[in-house]
C-alpha cells in the first residue's frame, strides 16, 4: 500500500517543505522494505547446515568417576509356601541352619520341611562418591527352585566388592513385578516372580576413597570412540579455556590438565567443560540383527552405483490323495489310496531390478530397497551382497 493513500485528502496538498518531508518518508519506507526482503532472502538461501550438538557430559566418562558392582548372598523369608524345597536346595538348608545358630537355635541333625525361605543373590551398583550412610537400590534373584519371592523380606546381607571388602549392607521387603497363580489343573505366570528389587534397600558402609579434588590430570573416555570426535572435544575445550589444556591421545581418550589457579580447581574445570557442546562424528555402519530382522543404518551410509535384482521364486507342492476302488462285485480288486501331487512354480513376482546411483544416502538407499518390494530378511541379504561387491561404503555388524 502506498504511503499517499494513508494520508487524508486535505493533507496531500502541502507546502514545499511538507512535501519534501513526505518524499523522504516514502524513500525511508522503501528502503526499510528493501532491507527486509534482502534479509529474508539471505536467510532462505544461506547454506546453513543442521548440526546435532551434544554436551561433552553426554559423550565422555571421567576416569575414576564410575560405578562399582557389588554382590552378596542372603536369605528371603516370609514366603507363602513358594520358597526353596530344602531337599532340592541343600545350600538353603545350610544357610538357614547357620543363621539360626547365630541366633542361639541349634537345628543340626533335624529334618526341616519349611518352604517359606529362599536363597537369593543380591546385586547392586555402588555410585561414584557414595558417602557412608547413603542408600541405594538392590536387585534380588532366587537361586534355588523357589516359585515366587512375593511378600518376602531379605535378611541382613553384606555386599562385597571385587576386592573382597564389604561396602554395603542390604535388607528390606522385596518388590516383584510379576506374579504366579496356580490350581490343581492350571497355572498362570506373568513376569518373573523370582526376581525383584528393594528400593533404597542397602546402606553404604565403606566409601571407595577416590578423591577427585586432588587430581591434576584427568582422562576423558569417549563412550563411542572416534578420532574426529576426540579432536573436536579437545579443540572446543582449548577454545573455551584459552590455552592448550586438552589433547586427544587416541580415538577413545582426551587428556585434560588442570590450569594453575583455576577457580575451584578440577571440580570447577569439569563443571565448565561438561556444559560445552560438540558435534560428534560417527562412522558409517550398518547393524543387523538376524534373529529379529532389525536393520539400523547410520546417516553416513553411502553406496556406489549398483544394480539390484531381487527374484522371488515360489514352488508350491500340493498333495491331494484320492481313493481308488475296484469295480462293483469285483473279486480281485482292492481299495487303495492313490497319491496325487500338484507342483506349481511361480517366478513372476518380485523379479524387479533397481539401479542405485553413486553417492546414494540413507534415505535413497532405503527407498530403493523398498521399491523392490522386499522385507527385512531379504534386505539383509541384499546389503551383504552389496558389501561383498564393494559398493557399500560402510561396515556391517551382525549381532544376535
Amino acid at each position: 500500500m502506498k504511503l499517499a493513500r494513508l494520508l487524508p485528502v486535505h493533507c496531500q496538498r502541502l507546502p514545499t517543505n511538507a512535501a519534501a518531508k513526505v518524499s523522504r518518508m516514502r524513500k525511508q519506507h522503501r528502503l526499510v522494505r528493501l532491507i527486509s526482503v534482502l534479509a529474508c532472502a539471505a536467510l532462505a538461501f544461506s547454506p546453513l547446515q543442521a548440526f546435532a550438538f551434544s554436551r561433552i557430559k553426554d559423550l565422555v566418562d571421567v576416569e575414576g568417576v564410575r560405578d562399582n558392582m557389588l554382590v552378596g548372598y542372603g536369605l528371603v523369608v516370609g514366603l507363602n509356601g513358594t520358597g526353596d524345597s530344602l531337599r532340592n536346595a541343600p545350600f538353603t538348608q545350610q544357610s538357614l541352619q547357620t543363621m539360626l545358630e547365630r541366633l542361639g537355635v541349634n537345628t543340626r541333625g533335624q529334618t526341616m520341611q519349611t518352604k517359606n525361605v529362599a536363597a537369593v543373590m543380591v546385586t547392586a551398583n555402588l555410585p561414584p562418591f557414595a558417602a557412608q550412610g547413603s542408600h541405594m537400590d538392590v536387585s534380588v534373584s532366587a537361586m534355588g527352585d523357589a516359585k515366587s519371592l512375593e511378600g518376602g523380606t531379605l535378611l541382613v546381607t553384606p555386599l562385597f566388592g571385587a576386592d573382597g571388602n564389604i561396602y554395603a549392607l542390604a535388607q528390606g521387603a522385596v518388590t516383584i513385578g510379576g506374579f504366579v497363580a496356580q490350581g490343581q489343573a492350571a497355572s498362570v505366570t506373568r513376569g518373573v516372580p523370582t526376581a525383584g528389587r528393594i528400593a533404597n534397600g542397602a546402606i553404604v558402609e565403606r566409601e571407595t576413597g577416590f578423591e577427585l579434588a586432588s587430581e591434576q590430570t584427568l582422562r576423558l573416555a569417549l563412550r563411542n570412540p572416534d578420532l574426529t570426535t576426540a579432536t573436536r572435544i579437545s579443540s572446543t575445550i582449548n577454545g573455551f579455556i584459552g590455552t592448550d589444556v586438552a589433547q586427544a591421545t587416541d580415538p577413545s581418550t582426551v587428556r585434560l590438565s588442570v590450569p594453575q589457579g583455576y577457580a575451584n580447581g578440577v571440580v570447577g574445570l569439569l563443571n565448565d567443560v561438561e556444559q560445552l557442546k560438540v558435534n560428534p562424528d560417527e562412522s558409517a555402519k550398518v547393524v543387523i540383527d538376524e534373529q529379529s530382522g532389525v536393520i539400523v543404518m547410520g546417516s553416513d551410509v553411502h553406496i556406489s552405483t549398483v544394480a539390484i535384482a531381487q527374484g522371488n521364486l515360489t514352488i508350491r507342492v500340493t498333495e491331494t490323495p484320492e481313493v481308488s476302488q475296484p469295480l462293483p462285485f469285483s473279486q480281485t480288486g482292492q481299495t487303495q489310496v492313490v497319491p496325487r501331487t500338484s507342483i506349481q512354480v511361480d517366478d513372476s513376482k518380485g523379479n524387479k531390478m533397481a539401479v542405485l546411483s553413486d553417492g546414494v544416502n540413507l534415505q535413497s538407499l532405503v527407498r530403493g530397497l523398498n521399491a523392490l518390494g522386499v522385507g527385512p530378511r531379504d534386505i539383509i541379504s541384499i546389503l551383504q551382497a552389496i558389501k561383498a561387491a564393494g559398493a557399500l561404503q560402510a561396515d556391517i555388524q551382525v549381532i544376535g
